[in-house]
């Protein structure tokens, strides 16, 4: 999979893809982050890439011309496979729904957003998702955008070295989860300050361990994010 991301900040991301699993899958070949400056697809000294908003509103928004020049650039021709994506604020709630969606893409190309936004066009006319990953404001999306490529990139095919560590993990829709929080775990040792490992997890008994996790994730589910039992 390959993902695309359009930036004004390219050197950020330098240290969140260096590490872990992301880097692991790169170095695999599983996966293809390409880092575009922005300010490239400028004609002004300055490099100009925002302007003040119509209307008089705070602060500076990110102009359409050098993004819409930018994805035309990467991609000439547009293919089904392909997405657009513009982080903002004002997004769809990004989750792991979401997620398992757009790892089935072939190519992401993400917009980070800076200063009060980006010129509206840009959502309505470019962008095929608009997402947030909360109810906060960012500094810009390159936060985001890395959030998104790590959630993304942990699903596709190799890039755990157990495929089935994802399938259970919190949200998903698979295993016990079935979109709930993972069930609590536990390492060793058994004992530890007097706080042991529950009794069951200790017994071999492959059935009881599976209902006793299930009820886990429930009740840890109900206990921290209630809303997610509805």
């Amino acid at each position: 999979m390959i993902f695309h991301v359009l930036t004004i900040f390219p050197e950020f991301f330098a240290g969140p893809f260096a590490h872990g699993v992301v880097k692991r899958a790169q170095d695999a070949g599983l996966l293809d982050i390409r880092i575009h400056n922005l300010r490239d697809w400028t004609f002004d000294r300055h490099r100009t890439v925002d302007d003040r908003p119509f209307g008089g509103a705070e602060g500076m928004v990110l102009k359409p011309e050098p993004i819409f020049l930018a994805v035309e650039s990467i991609w000439p021709e547009r293919k089904p496979d392909t997405k657009v994506v513009l982080l903002s604020a004002q997004g769809r709630m990004f989750d792991q729904a979401m997620a398992n969606q757009l790892c089935r893409e072939g190519e992401l190309l993400l917009i980070c957003g800076r200063y009060e936004g980006v010129d509206e066009r840009v959502a309505e006319h470019l962008a095929d998702q608009e997402l947030s990953i909360g109810n906060y404001v960012l500094s810009g999306g390159e936060l985001a955008a890395a959030v998104v490529i790590d959630a993304v990139a942990r699903l596709l095919p190799g890039v755990l070295g157990n495929q089935s560590s994802a399938e259970f993990e919190s949200f998903q829709d698979a295993g016990h989860g079935e979109g709930l929080l993972d069930c609590p775990h536990w390492t060793r040792p058994a004992d530890f300050r007097g706080w042991k490992v529950p009794e069951v997890l200790l017994n071999g008994n492959h059935q009881e361990i599976r209902q006793f996790r299930k009820r886990a994730a429930l009740e840890k589910t109900a206990r921290l994010r209630p809303d997610l039992m509805k």
